[in-house]
């Protein structure tokens, strides 16, 4: 029987509380493919159990959907803005990062928009954002992980020991015996299409909904009466003052979010048209017209339906597994509890449970 391993899940990067799981018999190797929040919460649990694991990224830094537009003097929370903790272990999590300056509660004034009137929002919630922007608690929980940024990885084979995976900034296929999908389902399913049909069937199942977001900039502080907008009428659904999150600093920064119907429609439209088209819509809600605005189109920014009702998907016969926020509620709290759940899997697969 393999040795018990104690997971450490509280420590000074937000790793949760302790816990004792079962490691592998060896050393055995992970890939992890995309490091947003699930992908490196699912990466350091098993880092700690005892394997061998590499995380591998397209973009440039962790993160995700949690991240941040930036320029001279500015910047803005362009996805995920805020998060909220019910889960005991991200509660946990949350507390280690805000006794470390990488995230802190968000005192906002809320409010919602019908179309015609401005309802103050009397909800006692609490809602935490990352310092100095949303990317802060991805940064440090990728600390003492082997993390490749900028490495897109585009095939994936089944090999007799495992998996190969090749794509641009691997000069050759690199061998894992485990693999783990944190990736939004549409690029899970095209990944896993030829490689392992029925992990990719259940990712295809998911509709993700796309958004575009749109960052303005003001020469002045803005005062609209509210520091956050549900918005439930017309093309908008969301609009934040950036500058009133916690360690922000620069130039005042708004944030709109446009509705997925809204934003599929104009999936090929350029930035410039959907900024001239949403632009309009501030005037009613009290914001006065911005010196510059940037736009940037989410993909896969929200789960339209789930495909499963676990947080996460293993398939013992591949040596492969999902995990995302779509599988746990579309937060960024149900992306961390979706990671820790494909972790548990694994570690109690290689304990002998097999499933």
């Amino acid at each position: 029987m393999p040795a018990a391993r104690t997971v450490a899940r509280s420590d000074a990067r937000g790793r949760g509380r302790h816990t004792l799981m079962r490691g592998p018999r060896t050393r055995r190797t992970v890939a992890v493919i995309g490091a947003g929040l699930a992908g490196l919460r699912c990466a350091s649990v098993l880092q700690a159990a005892g394997y061998a694991v590499t995380v591998f990224e397209q973009a440039p830094a962790p993160g995700g959907r949690m991240r941040a537009l930036a320029g001279q003097q500015w910047h803005c929370d362009h996805g995920a803005q805020y998060f909220t903790a019910r889960d005991p272990d991200f509660m946990a999590a949350v507390g280690a990062w805000v006794a470390n300056d990488c995230a802190a509660p968000w005192l906002a004034r809320l409010a919602s928009w019908d179309g015609s009137t401005l309802q103050p929002s009397l909800g006692t919630l609490q809602r935490f954002v990352g310092v100095p922007d949303m990317a802060a608690p991805a940064h440090a929980l990728a600390v003492g992980l082997d993390l490749r940024t900028e490495t897109r990885i585009d095939a994936l084979q089944r090999t007799e020991h495992g998996w190969a995976l090749r794509g641009a900034g691997l000069p050759e296929a690199v061998p894992a015996e485990l693999l783990v999908l944190a990736l939004p389902a549409p690029q899970a399913a095209a990944l896993l299409e030829t490689a392992a049909s029925d992990l990719a069937r259940v990712a295809a199942r998911v509709r993700m909904q796309p958004a575009w977001a749109v960052v303005a900039r003001f020469t002045a502080p803005v005062e609209a009466g509210y520091d956050g907008l549900f918005v439930n009428a017309g093309a908008l659904r969301w609009i934040a003052r950036n500058s009133s999150k916690p360690g922000r600093v620069g130039a005042e920064t708004w944030l709109l979010h446009a509705t997925a119907a809204w934003s599929h429609a104009h999936r090929d439209a350029t930035p410039a048209q959907v900024i001239d088209q949403l632009l309009p819509e501030l005037q009613a809600l009290g914001l006065p017209a911005p010196l510059a605005c940037e736009a940037f189109f989410w993909e896969a920014a929200s789960t339209e339906s789930l495909a499963v009702a676990d947080a996460c998907v293993w398939d013992a016969a591949s040596a492969a597994g999902l995990c995302g926020d779509w599988l746990a509620g579309g937060k960024v709290e149900g992306a961390w509890c979706s990671g820790a759940a494909l972790a548990q899997r694994i570690c109690a697969y290689d304990a002998g449970g097999r499933d």
